[in-house]
């Protein structure tokens, strides 16, 4: 798919204390997807990090800026800058994380693939994907995670929370309001993302790509929000789970009825 086939696209960069890589991720980004916006999403980074996007931005028109008052978190970046990037016409947004973790030179076969999909999946754990740096413990809990959600959502998608997502507008347009007022916090986004699209009937399609574990600045990832993740995946399983089950015997008093 062209570039212009795509319309205009926005690739969205959440950032807390990351000015060791804005640099490299913005530089990396405009070299791999020249037409693409770029938008910094800052939590107000006491280190920095939103002084230099704009000066990022000041020297470049393709880099804009979201200065936010507070870290907020991932998921409120998000909604917002998905928000901003609706609000001003952009066609595809896409979701990109500001480490290195997710390489730009991969991006344009995850546009391409929008040419047959509603949202695009960036995967570590389709075949030709893979993770780089990263302790077997860490790849079994990742892997682990994405079988319980499987098991209480049943999503036919091997990489739930894989953070390099791609989506046409009219996607986000039909699922923003029902995952902001979900109300999950942090890396939950990306599930709520994919399961509001796949229950409402977007095709998702899952890309091999390879995951590299940041080289430089601090992770956000801790154990407690893998707790909470599963916490909340286990409440919409059951809730999910519920709602078939009620279903089901809805149907069945129907036949018995006739």
């Amino acid at each position: 798919m062209s570039d212009e086939a795509l319309g205009r696209t926005l690739v969205i960069i959440p950032t807390y204390n990351e000015i060791d890589n804005i640099d490299m991720i913005t530089g990396r980004l405009r070299a791999s997807v020249p037409e693409a916006d770029i938008l910094i999403a800052d939590d107000n980074s006491p280190d920095g990090t939103g002084r230099r996007a704009d000066e990022l931005a000041a020297a470049d028109d393709h880099i804009k800026v979201l200065h936010r008052q507070g870290k907020e978190g991932l998921s409120a970046a998000y909604i917002a800058s998905f928000r901003w990037g609706l609000e001003h016409g952009y066609d595809v947004l896409v979701e990109f994380d500001a480490d290195g973790s997710h390489q730009p030179e991969q991006l344009p076969q995850i546009l391409v693939a929008l040419d047959h999909a509603d949202m695009v999946k960036g995967s570590r754990w389709v075949k030709g994907g893979s993770v780089v740096n990263w302790p077997k413990s860490r790849e079994l809990l990742s892997r682990g995670g994405g079988v319980w959600t499987w098991l209480m959502l049943g999503m036919p998608v091997k990489d739930v929370t894989g953070g390099l997502n791609a989506f046409r507008a009219a996607t986000l347009r039909a699922i923003i309001d029902d995952v902001d007022a979900s109300g999950t916090g942090g890396y939950g986004i990306q599930r709520d993302l994919t399961w509001n699209a796949y229950r409402k009937g977007f095709r998702i399609v899952e890309v091999p790509i390879q995951f590299k574990e940041r080289e430089a600045g601090n992770s956000k990832m801790g154990s407690d929000v893998v707790v909470e993740a599963l916490k909340k995946t286990t409440q919409m399983g059951l809730e999910y789970r519920g709602e078939q089950a009620r279903e089901l015997f809805g149907k069945i008093r129907a036949k018995v009825r006739r």
